[in-house]
């Protein structure tokens, strides 16, 4: 096992807090994870970690280790991504996060068609609707929906999606349709709302006469999936908030029909994150540009549809 490998795993292992999930982040077997510890610690004639049957946390030693380690990483990536822009051939893995609408519907669909054209480029892609530690989860780029709290990363816009409020025609015939925020808001409605650790107060923001204005709406379901919510919605359970591209079949067969279109919620920034270490490595630039690209068009095109309708 190499010592670059070692260091690597430490790395992940100090900052996933978990032997076990630095193995499967790296793809490796537990044992060799542990392997790799055991030997750089015999190397470095230190304890990097504090084993118990129930935790695993850094030593002193480890703690010193750990911003070091980092840098020598650093290094390497940026020393490979001098090569990959002489040679014109970026090669290595992006890791990519993205919910799992845009996911699923934008970036997803786009990723073979990279691939194809920068084949010495892997990508590994994890979706989920939970917010994500870009630095702790490793990530290369996140992709989101919103303003994000992190100042530490650069953003990239990509485009401002418009959002619907929709419910299927069996809730409007039970519930009626609602005819204002206020009567959103109030008891007679079911909003159904994206719930994870750490979500913010639910307040759908919508334009007014007056201006934007923040309602907040509450109902019987949450969940931390937005195809969860959907799905919901089309079984007349509730009334949901959506970019609009992840629910436009639905609009189109009337499985779905927009509510309060005369005060509609504002558009929400679509936008991805990339540390700004990582600026200057070519396959994470092409990568950002390529989805971006696929994506306004992916968009532009929706949007020519929906006028043409």
């Amino acid at each position: 096992m190499s010592y670059f490998d070692n260091i690597k795993t430490f790395v992940r292992v100090f900052e996933l807090g978990s032997m076990s999930a630095a193995a499967r982040d790296q793809r490796i077997s537990p044992a060799v994870a542990s392997a790799r510890i055991s030997q750089l610690e015999d190397h470095l004639n230190v304890r990097l970690f504090q084993r118990t049957t129930r935790m695993l946390t850094p030593t002193e030693q480890g703690k010193l280790f750990y911003p070091g380690a980092c840098r020598i990483l650093e290094t390497i990536e940026e020393a490979e991504a001098l090569v990959s822009s002489v040679t014109l051939k970026p090669r290595g893995s992006i890791h990519v996060s993205a919910p799992l609408g845009i996911g699923r519907r934008l970036v997803a669909p786009a990723v073979p068609d990279f691939k194809k054209q920068f084949p010495l480029i892997d990508v590994r892609m994890r979706l989920s609707d939970r917010k994500l530690d870009v630095a702790a989860e490793g990530l290369d780029v996140a992709f989101f929906l919103g303003v994000p709290e992190d100042s530490n990363l650069r953003i990239r816009k990509i485009a401002d999606c418009r959002r619907v409020l929709c419910a299927s025609p069996s809730y409007i015939e039970t519930h009626g349709e609602p005819e204002n925020g206020e009567a959103l808001a109030g008891p007679d409605h079911a909003c159904l709302n994206l719930r994870y650790p750490g979500a913010p107060e639910f307040q759908w923001p919508l334009q007014t006469e007056d201006g934007v204005k923040r309602f907040a709406v509450s109902g019987p379901f949450e969940s931390d999936d937005g195809d969860v919510l959907t799905d919901w919605a089309l079984h007349g359970h509730g009334i949901i908030l959506k970019p609009e591209f992840e629910v436009l079949h639905y609009l189109r067969t009337g499985q779905l029909v927009p509510i309060l279109t005369q005060t509609p919620p504002i558009p929400i920034q679509m936008a991805c994150l990339y540390s700004h270490r990582r600026r200057q490595d070519p396959k994470i630039r092409l990568f950002i540009d390529f989805i971006a690209g696929h994506i306004r068009t992916v968009l532009a095109e929706q949007e020519k549809e929906q006028q043409t309708d």
